[in-house]
């Protein structure tokens, strides 16, 4: 049987594996509501409508309506939904990530993407029908949507080292952990040595295995990372631009500026302006720029 755990209008839970929880847990959180996960329980999350905020081992992550992320068993993730935010999700222990490999032949692995509202409309009605009608039949052709959002990892996984099918699955599920602890940790400078710990392979194999797999060092990822992170504040903040540098962790402003502009090709102050503009006006805006510039070279 599956169970629904619903934690609304300020109400959090938590999932206590103690109590003998189904192989598959439906859970919806919504205005202001939260739920814990357990240390033995996969769990993918999919926002539907406003924001919610996720804090897990890997680090603090921020949830758009038309994302999804999903952490692996040991990450233990707390969901805390915004005002008029709706987040949906399910958890699954053990007995449920066999039966998926037995279905699809294919695992869940931890990750962040974003659905198009096709696929979002879909996810929405199955996880409907396995909370409706509760059972592994009922949770199966979600489980197998669910497999199929992360498609793009098999060809990564096929490219992970090791002998076997399973080595090269296992090592790929760590290294998407330490992708989400760069995607986590976006507001400070991460060592490799974290992402070794974190993986539990040496320094030098998580960063020759890191960038065979994303093509991007994980250094390279994190300063990437942290530039997007500037950006947004930029865009959804009123931050001064010395602040803005601080809570993506750079040193001095200096530092920040000369690697915002390599990255943006415009300044900060610029790029804020930009963002504030109607599109049409951007567009027009970044025309007369380039021509100023060009006049005056």
């Amino acid at each position: 049987m599956n169970q629904l755990m619903t934690a609304d209008h300020g109400l959090s839970l938590s999932l206590d594996s103690e109590t003998g929880l189904p192989p598959t847990v439906c859970m919806a959180v919504a205005r202001l509501g939260s739920i814990r996960a357990s240390a033995t329980t996969f769990t993918l999350w999919v926002q539907l409508r406003g924001r919610s905020w996720i804090e897990a081992k890997e680090g603090r992550f921020r949830l758009r309506a038309g994302d999804w992320i999903a952490f692996d068993k040991e990450s233990v993730p707390t969901l805390q939904a915004s005002r008029n935010g709706l987040c949906v999700g399910v958890g699954l222990n053990s007995a449920s990530l066999r039966l998926l490999a037995e279905l699809t032949d294919s695992v869940l692995y931890p990750g962040h993407g974003r659905l198009d509202k096709g696929d979002l409309r879909i996810a929405l009605r199955l996880w409907r029908s396995a909370r409706r009608h509760g059972g592994d039949a009922a949770a199966r052709p979600m489980l197998l949507h669910l497999a199929a959002m992360q498609h793009e990892f098999a060809q990564q996984e096929q490219r992970c080292p090791g002998r076997s099918r399973s080595r090269r699955r296992q090592v790929f599920g760590r290294m998407q952990r330490a992708r989400l602890y760069l995607e986590g940790n976006s507001d400070r400078v991460v060592r490799v040595a974290e992402l070794a710990q974190l993986t539990h392979f040496s320094s030098w194999y998580v960063s020759k295995t890191f960038h065979s797999l994303y093509d991007e060092s994980p250094q390279a990822l994190s300063a990437r990372l942290r530039l997007e992170r500037a950006a947004d504040l930029l865009r959804d903040t009123s931050m001064m631009i010395g602040e803005v540098a601080a809570a993506s962790g750079f040193d001095n402003c200096c530092s920040f500026a000369r690697a915002f502009r390599a990255r943006f090709g415009v300044t900060a102050s610029q790029y804020r302006e930009q963002m504030a503009l109607p599109p049409e006006s951007a567009k027009s805006h970044g025309a007369t720029r380039k021509a100023a510039i060009f006049t005056q070279s």
